[in-house]
């Protein structure tokens, strides 16, 4: 419905809106229509008031988001070829500078699925960085494409998984051209969870001269490209499709994303087959909540340099203030000695405290119960600091905390739950793949024990984490070096392991006969 018309609006082309970065026309429109007093006899059955028992969800989440949560398909709103919405997303693939941009109110696993069944019409041979997002996986099974996986750099010490590099991609095209499945289409991940970003530019370059498309996983860099001390939007450098979720950076509401075309050599190709994939993954009752608020945080990006400038400063100050105490290191400072790590978002604070000799986790367990404090995540050794484009929390406070949870008991710490693991077990290579992805998912199955799952071929994907590699896809042979694998990280006190039958992983389901 909605895509059929933004399709017909699209090939219209940008300049007939006069770009103005400052203006966000959906939200101001939406802002609008919520400001008369309307008589909504249409859904949603809240009916845009707070009568009734809709008072209840007025006292949750306000009046005003209440009125702006209407349907799609209105007019002056999203309806028209020229439409408030049209211009807005034309407005975001201005900023990030793309041909088209989409908006997708399922995150960025719908653009995940989106672009696996797009590429299918390229072809059904595709090159992925191993550690792909699992929504990427989903979208293999579902599109029936057949992969081959460039491994990605990592670091044992910490658990941190990165990128691939120029040289590694080059080989692995021409590997499966020489093994006659030359690759339709490059999927890799950049930025990683830890602020490493890839050389997008050389991959792009790479991945045309063998004739594929580059599909940027940018979830974790919606941010890019809005200040110069920043990475570039991919977009621009050359990746042909770039997923970005602007929630997690950008300041849109969660579950809000972005889907960016870029202005490559299968541009045209590819606009097609997204927007036909778009109609099998959008909803057709799309939040107008979620895609307004993706209007203003574009807006906010575009216009907000100098207060984007004044988190980057608030990211060095805490760095400085790490710098400070021995027991701290920025892993950033590492980055160097990975080959495929180009640049890194400053954004991203990764703090190694394995010195402290305390389990991250159990830090930042406590920084949450006890103080309130709330960090990203945390490996075995290490705690990533997440601070929003334009947002200036008190870093100074937050480092004394730190120190005040490391200084407490550290007794009590290593006794809850042991001292930090020096290393990760080595990542075993990838089991032979026997079936396709799809094939092996949706075969009939039966599930055995980890001693008798050697040989069999796997119909789950399984990753440890950390470093959250996929160490088992649906249709690969389990080895032996895989169940010894995932059996350690599983009894260790901080590993866990994604799509296990148990958490012990001491049973795998498998492909019958």
């Amino acid at each position: 419905m909605l895509e059929s018309l933004l399709d017909t609006s699209h090939r219209l082309g940008h300049r007939r809106f006069q770009l103005d970065q400052d203006q966000a026309p959906y939200a101001a429109a939406l802002s609008a229509l919520a400001a008369r007093d309307s008589t909504k006899l249409m859904v949603p059955g809240h009916g845009g008031t707070d009568a009734g028992i809709s008072e209840l969800l007025t006292d949750f989440i306000g009046e005003k988001a209440i009125h702006l949560d209407v349907p799609m398909l209105l007019e002056g709103i999203d309806l028209e070829d020229d439409s408030p919405f049209a211009e807005s997303l034309a407005l975001a693939a201005d900023a990030w500078g793309a041909r088209r941009t989409w908006f997708l109110t399922n995150g960025a696993s719908q653009a995940n699925r989106t672009v696996a069944l797009a590429v299918a019409g390229l072809g059904e041979n595709v090159i992925a960085q191993r550690s792909a997002h699992s929504s990427f996986s989903d979208g293999v099974v579902l599109a029936g494409l057949n992969p081959s996986y460039v491994l990605p750099s990592v670091d044992s010490a910490n658990g941190i998984a990165h990128g691939i590099s120029v040289a590694s991609l080059d080989k692995a095209l021409s590997r499966a051209e020489d093994d006659g499945r030359p690759a339709s289409a490059v999927y890799i991940v950049s930025p990683s969870y830890f602020g490493s970003v890839a050389d997008i530019g050389g991959l792009a370059e790479v991945a045309h001269a063998h004739g594929a498309p580059l599909i940027v996983d940018g979830a974790w860099g919606p941010h890019f490209g809005f200040h110069p001390s920043l990475p570039e939007s991919p977009t621009r450098l050359g990746a042909d499709l770039v997923i970005s979720s602007t929630h997690k950076l950008a300041g849109s509401l969660t579950q809000s994303a972005m889907l960016h075309l870029g202005e490559g050599p299968f541009a045209e190709v590819l606009e097609s087959l997204i927007a036909r994939a778009m109609t099998m993954t959008a909803s057709t009752s799309s939040s107008a909540l979620l895609m307004g608020s993706l209007d203003v945080a574009r807006r906010a990006l575009a216009t907000g340099e100098d207060a984007i400038g004044a988190s980057i400063d608030t990211a060095i100050r805490f760095r400085e203030l790490l710098e400070t105490d021995e027991r701290f290191a920025d892993i950033g400072e590492g980055f160097a000695a990975f080959p495929d790590i180009a640049e890194t978002d400053l954004l991203r604070v990764p703090i190694d405290v394995s010195a402290t000799g305390i389990s991250a986790h159990w830090i930042r367990d406590r920084l949450m119960t006890e103080h309130d404090l709330y960090f990203e995540m945390s490996t075995d050794t290490t705690l990533v600091a997440v601070i929003g484009a334009g947002k200036t929390p008190d870093v100074d406070s937050v480092f004394a905390t730190l120190i005040g949870v490391i200084e407490s008991d550290e007794g009590q710490a290593q006794s809850s739950t042991g001292r930090a693991q020096a290393d990760f077990p080595e990542l075993p290579a990838p089991g032979p793949v026997r079936v396709r992805p799809r094939e092996g998912y949706f075969a009939a199955t039966e599930i055995v024990p980890a001693a008798e799952a050697v040989g069999r071929i796997s119909a789950d994907s399984l990753a440890a984490y950390p470093p959250g590699v996929p160490n088992v896809m649906p249709g690969e042979e389990i080895t032996a070096e895989a169940v010894d694998f995932l059996t350690a990280v599983a009894a260790s006190p901080s590993g866990s392991v994604r799509g296990a039958v148990t958490s012990s992983v001491d049973s795998y389901r498998v492909l019958k006969g």
